[in-house]
Formats: structure tokens, sequence, C-alpha cells
């Protein structure tokens, strides 16, 4: 009963960022009812942060830096966009800087991740269907830069499989990729500066993105391709965080173990930063770290790589 309850609760929030960043302040002003609150929302209120970032919006359009060289759209995502705004401007920025023009369509709405992975498919295809309406076919990729995202809308096909919309679905999939797949395959025109010191960057492996969709050399070569960057791996990288779709919720003493294990395995590697490359991921770290008492900063590879050009220096 309790997981179903955190379930629905998550199926009706999460999806849907109005309604989530609503959620999010409810459970913060409710930090001190937490022993008496119902156990599905325990987790929930555990992973709200003390202060949530102020919103941001993107243009429908934002024009390639110089000669264009590709066109994409990119998913903005749900949580992401409450959590984590910045990881989206972020991307904008990287994407801009190397030729790439990028679109935010207005329409789009949830990948419908969520509710395919607890069983709602009349959900999943909604949102699904919705997308696929969204995005435009005149664009050379549909970006995403939450793993999780990612992976599920390479599972259109299955989603909407039987259906009259499953050959639209197949051919939208196919144009999915990650950004940090995208712009290795493009590769860097703008070369990034680098830190002004030194830095040792641990790199997490997020499950949807190493092994649903066999991303794992990309971001490391672009994390590479900063200069002063000492890249380590963690052990036993090939874990999962805990943090995967619903598992905090349907799982929360798994997920807890799981994640103080990949925590203390970024303390290991001495690293002053840990990048991933899915939202969850970066989530469940951050709360894990800081309640090891840990300053380690956690970001995600866009976010890295737009600082090492230098934040607010576009086409510089």
């Amino acid at each position: 009963m309790s997981e179903r309850l955190g379930q629905f609760l998550a199926s009706q929030t999460i999806p849907y960022p109005g309604r989530f960043r609503l959620a999010l302040v409810a459970a913060r002003m409710g930090k001190g009812l937490r022993s008496v609150a119902p156990r599905a929302l325990r987790p929930m209120i555990d992973f709200v942060p003390e202060q949530l970032p102020l919103r941001q919006d993107w243009p429908q359009m934002t024009p390639a830096f110089g000669q264009r060289l590709a066109r994409v759209a990119l998913l903005t995502g749900c949580a992401q966009r409450v959590l984590d705004p910045d990881i989206n401007t972020a991307t904008i920025e990287v994407l801009t800087r190397n030729g790439v023009e990028v679109l935010a369509p207005p329409e789009q709405g949830c990948c419908g991740g969520l509710a395919w992975h607890t069983g709602d498919l009349c959900a999943a295809q909604a949102f699904a269907r919705r997308n696929l309406a969204a995005f435009p076919e005149d664009i050379d990729a549909i970006v995403t830069n939450a793993a999780g995202c990612g992976s599920a809308m390479h599972e259109y096909h299955l989603i909407l499989k039987g259906t009259a919309d499953e050959s639209r679905a197949d051919a939208f999939r196919r144009r999915v990729v990650d950004v940090s797949a995208f712009l290795a395959r493009l590769r860097l025109r703008e070369k990034p500066r680098g830190p002004r010191r030194p830095q040792r960057i641990a790199y997490h492996d997020a499950c949807h993105l190493a092994h649903a969709q066999n991303v794992r050399r990309e971001p490391r070569e672009l994390l590479r391709s900063i200069p002063g960057v000492e890249l380590t791996e963690l052990a036993d990288a090939h874990l999962c965080c805990g943090s995967a779709g619903s598992y905090n919720l349907d799982q929360p003493v798994i997920a807890a173990s799981l994640g103080e294990k990949k925590a203390r395995a970024v303390l290991a590697t001495g690293a002053e930063i840990v990048a991933s490359g899915n939202i969850g991921c970066l989530t469940q770290l951050r709360f894990h770290l800081a309640k090891l008492g840990s300053k380690v900063t956690v970001r995600h590879t866009m976010q890295i790589l737009r600082d090492a050009y230098g934040a607010g220096e576009n086409g510089s």
C-alpha cells in the first residue's frame, strides 16, 4: 500500500514542473513533521533541498554562434527543470558555442519514463504522443541531457507498439541522442580554456546512460578535453547509485545503502568534483555526500564544460 501511494504521488507531481515545485515547497515546510508523515512520503521529504533554485526558462530558439553546423531540439525535462534548471542553460550554451542552433519546443512534456517504469502504459503513451507532436522533423537530432529521459525516449517504439503511432515512434527514437554523444560526434569547435588551477574530477556512469544507451566514452572525452583536468574513475563504477527511476520511493533502504556506497567511492578518489549525466544520480550524490559531511561539488558534464568556457562569456 505504501509503495503504491508513493508511486501515485510521484506520478501526479514529478512529470509536471509546476506541481513538482509546489510539492517540494510543501515537503520542505513539513520537514519537521517527517516522523508523523506517511512512510511513502519520507524519502521525498529527505531529498528536498534547503533552497530550490530559481525557475529558468529558455527561448524557443537559440541561434548558433558563428557558422551553423547543426540544428537540434532539446528535451528540457520535468524534474530537472525544478531541481537544477541550470543544466539546460549550460547545455544550450555549450551547444551554441559549438555551432549548434538549439530549439526548445514549448509544447513538449515529460518523457513518460516514470509512467513507463511503474506500469502506467496509458499515461506513458500520452506523454510519448505529446512529444511526437511537439518535436519538429527538420532537425539533426533530438538532444537529451538526462539519461533516464533519453532512455525512455529510445523506447517510444515499445511504448506505442501495436498502435497507429508505432512507426512514427520508431523514427522518432532513432533521432534521440544524449548531448555528450552528439558533441563527441560533432567534435568541439571551441576548445575549453580550463580551470584556473588543476582539478581532479570523478565521473559517475548513470545506469540509463552507460547500460541503456551505451554512452560511456563520450562524456569522459569531453571532460578530458578541458586543460588541467585529471579524470578519475570510481571503484565498482558499474553499480547503480540507487536512484534509478522511482527506486528511492519504492526501495528506500536499498537505495540509501547504494547511495552511501557510491558517495564513499567518490570520496576515495580525492576528487573535488563529481560529474554525471542524469538528474536522479546528481540529486542522490548531493544528498549522500552532504550526509557524510563532504563538500565535493556535484555537477552535470555540461555544467563543467560550460564553466570551462567561462560562464556568461558567450562567443568570446
